[in-house]
């Protein structure tokens, strides 16, 4: 069983910095996709960052590219992401997402919630401004 854990959430001032890290469980962590997800009070669940399973190709919502890093560690079988420049509207549940991968789809990453097989349980982030 596949199963995420977030960690690395917390209260910090606008301009600071996080890193969030994404533990999972299983074998063959290395044929995953894995993407990050974010929930503020009252809005729907967005797609934050997503990294293809071949570790090559990354992509990023316009409102953290430049800001925001996705990342993994396979021998640590964990993801990260790296938040720069925090703002107040970055304030949210964040969510690791895996992806089974698949032949030939190596370079590929998936923005939508639904393309993803396992979910972990979030870490709130808080940007006080």
């Amino acid at each position: 069983q596949v199963q995420p854990v977030e960690s690395g959430g917390g209260l910090v001032q606008a301009g600071g910095s996080l890193r969030l890290s994404c533990a999972v469980s299983g074998r063959a962590f290395s044929t995953y996709a894995m993407g990050w997800f974010r929930q503020a009070p009252g809005k729907e669940r967005e797609f934050v960052a997503a990294l293809s399973w071949s570790g090559v190709k990354t992509y990023y919502t316009d409102s953290v590219k430049g800001r925001f890093t996705i990342s993994r560690d396979i021998a640590k079988n964990t993801g990260y992401l790296q938040m720069n420049s925090l703002k107040p509207e970055d304030t949210a549940i964040y969510y690791c997402a895996a992806k089974r991968g698949t032949n030939g789809s190596g370079n590929f990453y998936y923005t939508g919630s639904s393309e993803y097989d396992y979910w972990g349980q979030g870490t709130q982030v808080t940007v006080s401004s």
